[in-house]
């Protein structure tokens, strides 16, 4: 009988041993590098003071500084930012051939979602509610509005004529998001108020604003007097619903007058609410802005520079997210792009604006 047993045994192990060698091993969970990764930025630098202390008017775009006042007002949105950034590095590193080697979420190494991420392709439509906050009736007019949705669907879509004229060391770089942005809505306020801030008082109709319209399937734009010489501001994916959106002043919305006047406020800003950050990254030659094909620098370019070398590398000054007069910037690159299809994806922060997969 224990003969019996120890050969039942042993045939046993043999069976499961075989088995063993037929499987394949388990897939490793994809690691991404986040130990660059930051939220807050520096404000109080030179980068900041540039823009109002020349006798010419230099574009003064508020987001970062509305960031860091997001962040200190609600104590959970680093950790969202930090999740949504996560995604995108995931969705950026799946289209490479292997990922990137380093740190998971939050100290972990481990894939927080085993689920693979579902990628859009396809043309991303996007319905515009444009809040209109102007000081008599009509001072934006309906000619304003159109012209802006054309100039954001030129840029968003590379058909922007000045493209032609992008350097070598650039041209191949030059991307289509394919998106396409369309009027949605119009809500029209007339208000006294000279100077609106930067403290989102003009999304709220209890502070005398209007209200966002459901932001997760609307591009909400205000426009309105700001104040302080800022031209535009925007909020980054993970920022509160009811503040979703971007800020443009009535002077920079659509085609008006002056260097600031074909309607690339709003296209830099939209690059804001698609997860880009300022081309230099803001902050020094050690500091990012988390695209692969931009090249580092330390601080922003205005008017409309000639050939300009920070740390070691030509700036890209034609990017929609430096500060350049609209005129001279023309061009998203293919990997800001990438970054901003990652929140399209079927587990992207954006992903209701895309009806199926």
């Amino acid at each position: 009988m224990k003969h019996l047993l120890l050969k039942i045994t042993a045939l046993f192990l043999l069976v499961v041993s075989c088995n063993s060698n037929d499987l394949e091993p388990a897939p490793k969970a994809m690691e991404i590098d986040m130990s660059d990764f930051f939220v807050y930025t520096d404000t109080s630098t030179d980068i900041m003071s540039k823009a109002t202390d020349s006798k010419d008017k230099r574009r003064n775009c508020h987001t970062m500084i509305n960031l860091n006042r997001l962040l200190d007002e609600n104590p959970g949105l680093e950790k969202k930012m930090y999740a949504i950034e996560y995604q995108t590095r995931k969705f950026i590193a799946s289209k490479k051939p292997s990922g990137t080697p380093g740190g998971g979420p939050f100290g972990g190494n481990e894939d927080p979602d085993p689920e693979p991420s579902v990628p859009y392709d396809g043309t991303i439509n996007i319905p515009v509610v444009v809040n209109i906050i102007e000081r008599f009736p009509g001072e934006v007019s309906d000619i304003q509005i159109d012209s802006q949705i054309d100039i954001l669907n030129e840029d968003f879509n590379n058909a922007n004529p000045n493209t032609s004229g992008a350097p070598d060391n650039f041209k191949d770089l030059v991307a289509d998001y394919n998106i396409t942005f369309h009027r949605a809505d119009v809500i029209r306020k007339v208000s006294s108020k000279n100077s609106w801030g930067t403290r989102d008082a003009m999304k709220s109709s209890k502070k005398g604003g209007i209200d966002a319209t459901d932001p997760a399937h609307n591009l909400n734009i205000w426009v309105c007097e700001i104040g302080g010489g800022i031209l535009g501001y925007a909020q980054f994916p993970g920022g509160p619903a009811k503040t979703d959106g971007v800020v443009i002043g009535i002077d920079y919305f659509g085609e008006t007058d002056g260097d600031y006047g074909d309607g690339r406020t709003a296209t830099h800003e939209i690059g804001h609410w698609l997860n880009l950050r300022h081309i230099w990254g803001d902050g020094g030659c050690s500091v990012d802005d988390f695209v692969d094909d931009t090249p580092v620098s330390d601080g922003p370019n205005y008017r409309c520079p000639g050939e300009t070398t920070n740390c070691g590398t030509i700036d890209m000054t034609m990017n929609y997210m430096d500060y350049v007069y609209d005129k001279c910037m023309y061009m998203f690159t293919i990997g800001q792009n990438l970054r901003s299809r990652a929140l399209f994806a079927s587990d992207g922060y954006r992903s209701s604006f895309v009806n199926a997969y």
